[in-house]
């Protein structure tokens, strides 16, 4: 039995083993005993991830691998959950307890995946998985290149993100159009957020919606005061800006409305 991968769901089945093994390696193991994966399809990498000292959970959309999971690995179809991860509520099946998130994940779903993780940071110790090499690189990039965005800054507020390696076309099927980049997140210790995390967000992803303007004007719709935005900082561009600036930013902008 084997699962034809599905177009409109994204699935590009992983079939190199040794690139699925250097993916389930990604894990550290620290701070958390369960692992969640995102689609595991035929369960390339689920296999190398039985073999951790982890409990190991599956969430599959596609029936059809679901049936296959179940059918092959026999001790972990307790665990398979057959959900859309996006709509699920992960409290309702781990309770409070952290896991650590790990996929091939599908591409077109694949920064909405990142998002619900970065709403439940506080359950996800450490996220490791393999994106478009496109947005890999997005979520990894530092400021002041064109890739810096909306994804670099709240991932990199709230994890310490790292590219770890590059995915050819030829190890997948069907072969995507392109190369495939994997990355690792691992929560920051002991951090909070000084700042109300709403206008975080907020204040990012407005900056980011005009990118090509200074701050003075892509953020106007904010209504803060002529006096702040004729600050040096508001003559800044958004990709100009750390982590820590924008931070900062988000700061300032709060003062500035009391």
């Amino acid at each position: 039995m084997s699962v034809k991968a599905k177009k409109h769901l994204g699935q590009h089945f992983l079939k190199d083993e040794q690139i699925a093994k250097d993916i389930a390696d990604t894990l550290t193991e620290k701070n958390y005993t369960k692992v969640l994966e995102i689609g595991p399809g035929m369960g390339v990498l689920t296999k190398y991830l039985l073999d951790k000292d982890l409990t190991t959970h599956v969430i599959e959309i596609d029936t059809e691998s679901v049936a296959y999971l179940q059918n092959t690995y026999l001790n972990l179809a307790p665990r398979i959950i057959s959900e859309d991860f996006l709509k699920i509520n992960i409290s309702d099946f781990f309770k409070a307890e952290p896991i650590a998130i790990i996929g091939n994940f599908p591409y077109n779903i694949s920064t909405q995946i990142v998002f619900k993780t970065l709403e439940n940071r506080q359950q996800i110790p450490e996220f490791s998985g393999m994106f478009q090499k496109e947005v890999a690189e997005r979520i990894a990039e530092k400021e002041g290149s064109k890739k810096y965005g909306i994804l670099s800054v709240l991932a990199q507020a709230f994890y310490e993100v790292e590219y770890l390696f590059t995915v050819p076309p030829t190890v997948f099927d069907p072969p995507p159009k392109v190369d495939s980049g994997v990355i690792r997140m691992i929560r920051k210790d002991n951090f909070t957020l000084p700042v109300d995390e709403k206008l975080f967000f907020r204040v990012v992803k407005t900056a980011f919606g005009q990118r090509r303007k200074m701050l003075r004007s892509s953020l106007k719709t904010l209504n803060l005061s002529e006096e702040l935005r004729q600050t040096t900082l508001f003559t800044k561009r958004p990709e100009q800006l750390s982590v820590e600036e924008f931070i900062n930013l988000t700061l300032t902008i709060e003062k500035d409305a009391v």
